[in-house]
């Protein structure tokens, strides 16, 4: 475990600024393992020690893993001069610390994942690995057989030939609902793709990355940490 200054610890938590945990320390409100702090610089192993501050144990942990069903008009990024952000909707002491994993167009809804975890952010976004992502939308225009075998060898764009996506229609007509998953997840790549047959994305939330599945029981803008169980399915993709 990782040695670090109480105050740093503290600062990551959103219990102050150096400067206020300083002010803490000075008040003798800061306790850890039992003992009265009086250095704010001092060094814990904030997940074995116990730390109270002003009387309430810090719940300190290192890695923050957030499942976001992400509504429209909201921007995955950290921070944005114009647009609300993926990480403004979450409670500052994990804001300050998330990034998200990928990124969903600002009208596109649904899954987003928002960790510190530096690793396990690599090892989904890694091309190599080639983690699945789902999608359902619903299309302007008939989206027939033809559309679904033109998916499965590649759709030709301007930059790219993107890998063979899998394209299930759930209904066709004026306007088609349909699921599709690809490997990649490049900028608009789905809306790009049906535009290379003059075919309209109106609406698109993502539904699945690899293992993880969007959560039914979050509304857009509602988040929830992972379970252990999500938890150990993406740690362990593709190994």
């Amino acid at each position: 475990m990782k040695r670090e200054r109480l105050d740093k610890v503290l600062a990551n938590m959103a219990i102050g600024t150096r400067k206020e945990v300083k002010a803490l320390v000075k008040q003798r409100l800061i306790v850890v393992d039992g003992v009265v702090a009086t250095d704010p610089g001092m060094h814990v192993i904030a997940e074995e020690q116990e730390i109270l501050v002003d009387g309430e144990p810090l719940n300190f942990k290192r890695w923050v893993y957030v499942l976001l069903n992400k509504p429209p008009g909201v921007v995955s990024a950290t921070e944005d001069n114009v647009h609300e952000t993926v990480v403004d909707l979450l409670p500052y002491e994990w804001a300050i610390k998330v990034h998200p994993v990928g990124r969903l167009d600002i009208d596109t809804e649904g899954l987003l994942l928002l960790t510190n975890d530096g690793h396990l952010s690599h090892s989904l976004l890694s091309p190599k690995k080639k983690v699945d992502k789902e999608y359902f939308a619903r299309i302007e225009g008939r989206v027939t057989e033809r559309h679904v075998q033109e998916f499965a060898k590649g759709v030709e764009l301007e930059d790219f030939t993107t890998l063979p996506a899998k394209l299930e229609i759930i209904s066709s007509g004026e306007t088609s609902e349909i699921r599709v998953t690809i490997m990649e997840g490049k900028f608009h790549q789905v809306k790009r793709m049906f535009a290379a047959f003059d075919l309209h994305v109106v609406y698109l939330q993502r539904i699945r990355m690899g293992p993880l599945h969007l959560d039914p029981s979050l509304a857009p803008g509602e988040y929830r940490e992972l379970t252990e169980e999500e938890l150990h399915m993406l740690q362990n993709v593709n190994k």
